[in-house]
Order: structure tokens, then C-alpha cells, then sequence
């Protein structure tokens, strides 16, 4: 077989996105460097190959250039949106890409993160309590959505906010990158984008007039100082409430189900605590919260034996080479002994800034959850549900039996 013989629609089927497994195994073996169609969208599978990709950040932009969506054929097509190419942080090359996350390390020390530890059991204590109560909860709604967004707005330092809008603002964020919907639907979701942009510059504006903590207060002083321009400080704050939110509510989402489909699994676990960080590991690896992150070509490179031209765009697909045979034995199978070795939290200059934030934070839920039950399962009568995203593997509906 050859990488032609993979049709391009593929990519951003209903089918595959509910289950790629298949569809990561046949691109690992297959084809590891795709061209995805007739079009200018590659897919880079290969661990080998994708963490090349990301240490070349100079063959490799993180410059967000532009947004996917589905076509009439099913093929990915792109779309041009301006705000995108405002490049902070995660999007940011170097030099930039240093200076903004050198104004981020003071949030991500061991002091700080030890003591957002403790707001982190503390919410969980009673988000997990409350969810109990009924011995049947939709587990998302109750736990899964509601704890990342607290932390994370704790975390930046957000005045007056309201954690069910912060919740909204963060998913419609991550939702303009699901690429598996049609031009006209990404249009709309990229308007109520903006409108979380200019709250947020308001937050900024606030903090400059009387200066406070957390991140917010260090990039509002960033400004003042010259450090930094307000609109990048306003993206910057964009992509850690998206980023924070989303990534960690994947994360804890995918962990219960699979505790959930498993009961010795769950057992073993319920028995020693121990275990659950490696598990934390292993979901991540088998179900990474972030599938791809995009990367734009420059200039015209080659990555293995594949030209890629200039301007094309390249998604990393963190999820399939989390499975590529060549890295990891049995790679399919959730192993708790394995070496920690995927690139779920990216690879290089940009490996994610909070990926020690996010394990604390699932380690911590599922440590009460497990210590505050006897037993959970899958509703019957709810099955779980997906956001229909190539972007990110997040439950929308999960809903539990709990003893």
C-alpha cells in the first residue's frame, strides 16, 4: 500500500474521528508523512518523524496561518482568519516564543503549583461529594468541566468571572480548530472567539489600573513595562483559558471512562493510589486531549522522503504517534509499567508550559473519586458522548453509575 492509496476524506470522516485507531495504525504503517487529498494539508504520524518536525522549528512555524474545515467532498480545506495570525506562546516562534514564556514561569513554580494543589483537593472534595448524592451523575457537567476552569481562572487571576462563561469562552476557543466541520459553521464559532478576546482585554485594562496578582497581573505589568504589547498579552491570556481549560477536562473525561469500562482496572487503582499517576500517563498516551497542533512551512522542506512546498500546512498528530509500533510495545494496550515516553505535551521548545498542572490536576480527581467510591460505571442508558472535533478528544456527555 501506498500513502496515495489513503483517501484524503479520511482524515476528517465522522467514523475516524469518533474512533482513529485504525485510521493512526494505517498512516504509522503506511504513510507517515500524508498529504491529506489534493490540497495543502500533510499529516505527520511517525514519532520519529513528528518529533524531527518539531525540533525544526525554522522548517516548522508554530504561526497559525489558517483554520480548518470540511469541504463539500469531505476533503480538509483552509480557511484564512486574521486573528489567528497573531502568534503568542504556543503559536510564537523564537525569539518571541522565549519571551512569553519566560513572563509565564513564575505562575508554574513548585511553590505555586503545591498550593493550587491544595485548591485542587479541596474542589474536588466537594464537586465529587455533590456528584455522589443522586448515585448516577453526568460526570462532565458535574466534576470534568467544572474543576480545570477553576484552576485555570485562579491560576491567571481573572477578576468577577464567571466560571460557566469562562467554560464556554474556552471551548468555542478550541472549537474553531475541530476541522471537521463545514466552512460556513467555523465562520460563526470564530465570531463568538473574538468576543471572549475583547472581554479579556478588559480584564487587562482593569489589571493596569490596579495591579494584581497571578498571570494577569504579570502581564499587565509586562505592558506597563514595555515587555510585552497588550494585544499579544490579551492572546497570550486567550490560548491559557482555552488551552487550560480544554487539555485538562479531556483529560479527566477519558481517564473516568476508561476506569469506568474497567472495572479491575479500577479496582487495582481504588487499592493503590500509587498507581494512579502512571495511569495519568498512559491515558494521555492512548487518548491525547490535544490530537494535533499545526504547524505552516515557510519555505519548501522535505521531512523523510516527502516534499512538502511553501506555505503548506502540517498537523503533528501527537495521537498517532502515541501508537506507533516502533516506539511502543503493545501500543494499543494500557500498560501502567510502561516508560513514560509519548509526546502528548508536545516535543522541543514547545512542550506544554502546564503539562505538570494538568497531571496534578487528574491525578487529584481521580484520586478522590476513587477514594470517595466503591465502584462507577457507564449509564447504560446515556452512553458517552464526543465533541465532534479532529482538534481535541473531549467528552461532551459521560454519564456514571457511582456506588
Amino acid at each position: 500500500m501506498t500513502a496515495a492509496s489513503i483517501p484524503g476524506a479520511l482524515l476528517l470522516d465522522d467514523a475516524t474521528i469518533e474512533t482513529p485507531y485504525a485510521f493512526y495504525r494505517r498512516l504509522v504503517a503506511e504513510a507517515p508523512v500524508w498529504q491529506a487529498g489534493d490540497g495543502e494539508v500533510f499529516v505527520v504520524s511517525g514519532y520519529d518523524m513528528l518529533v524531527e518536525a518539531a525540533r525544526r522549528v525554522d522548517d516548522f512555524s508554530s504561526h497559525l496561518k489558517y483554520l480548518l474545515y470540511r469541504d463539500e467532498h469531505g476533503l480538509p480545506r483552509r480557511y484564512d482568519h486574521r486573528p489567528s495570525n497573531l502568534h503568542v506562546l504556543a503559536t510564537a516562534d523564537p525569539p518571541d516564543h522565549a519571551v512569553h514564556r519566560q513572563l509565564m514561569l513564575p505562575a508554574f513554580t513548585p511553590a505555586r503549583l503545591a498550593a493550587l494543589e491544595k485548591f485542587v483537593e479541596q474542589l474536588c472534595e466537594g464537586f465529587v461529594q455533590s456528584a455522589l448524592a443522586g448515585g448516577r451523575t453526568e460526570f462532565m457537567t458535574t466534576v470534568a468541566d467544572r474543576i480545570p476552569i477553576e484552576v485555570v481562572s485562579a491560576l491567571i487571576g481573572f477578576q468577577e468571572s464567571d466560571p460557566d462563561a469562562l467554560l464556554r469562552a474556552a471551548f468555542a476557543s478550541t472549537d474553531i480548530l475541530a476541522g471537521a466541520i463545514a466552512r460556513d459553521e467555523l465562520v460563526a464559532r470564530t465570531r463568538f472567539s473574538s468576543e471572549t478576546a475583547l472581554w479579556i482585554v478588559k480584564q487587562l485594562e482593569a489589571a493596569s489600573r490596579e495591579p494584581s496578582a497571578g498571570i494577569l497581573g504579570g502581564l499587565a505589568a509586562g505592558v506597563r513595562e514595555g515587555k510585552i504589547d497588550g494585544l499579544s498579552a490579551m492572546a497570550i491570556l486567550h490560548i491559557l483559558l482555552s488551552a487550560g481549560g480544554e487539555s485538562t477536562t479531556s483529560l479527566i473525561g477519558n481517564a473516568v471512562r476508561l476506569l469506568a469500562e474497567d472495572e479491575g482496572l479500577q479496582q487495582r487503582l481504588r487499592a493503590d493510589a500509587t498507581l494512579v499517576p502512571a495511569f495519568v500517563e498512559e491515558v494521555l498516551r492512548l487518548e491525547a486531549p490535544f490530537r494535533h497542533h499545526m504547524r505552516w512551512v515557510p519555505d519548501t522542506t522535505t521531512l523523510g522522503d516527502v516534499t512538502i512546498p511553501a506555505g503548506a500546512t502540517v498537523l503533528l498528530m501527537w495521537a498517532a504517534a502515541n501508537r506507533d509500533p516502533a516506539k511502543f510495545e503493545h501500543p494499543d494496550e494500557l500498560i501502567l509499567e510502561r516508560p513514560r515516553r509519548h509526546v502528548t505535551f508536545g516535543s522541543g521548545i514547545h512542550t506544554c508550559i502546564g503539562n505538570v498542572l494538568a497531571r496534578m490536576e487528574a491525578r487529584v480527581v481521580l484520586q478522590t473519586l476513587l477514594r470517595l467510591t466503591k465502584a462507577f460505571v457507564l449509564d447504560p442508558e446515556r452512553p458517552p458522548k464526543l465533541v465532534k472535533s479532529l482538534a481535541v478528544r473531549r467528552h461532551k456527555g459521560l454519564s456514571l453509575l457511582l456506588a
